[in-house]
């Protein structure tokens, strides 16, 4: 699972059970798409290692 923690310290995102983590290589961000059980997140880290990205849950085929 990926536990994605907000700025106020009052809340989280839990995501179900990770499948899958890819890191594109290149480029001057460090980019990876992570896949769960059931949907795809793109998290770009830039220099200081903030998330750029806000999850986008999508449907995905069960493998």
């Amino acid at each position: 699972m990926v536990v994605i923690e907000f700025p106020d310290g009052l809340h989280e995102y839990v995501t179900t059970p990770v499948k899958r983590v890819l890191k594109v290589c290149g480029g001057r961000h460090e980019v990876y798409y992570i896949q769960t059980a059931n949907s795809r997140y793109r998290l770009e880290m830039g220099t200081q290692g903030t998330v750029t990205d806000a999850p986008q849950s999508v449907s995905t085929p069960n493998d």
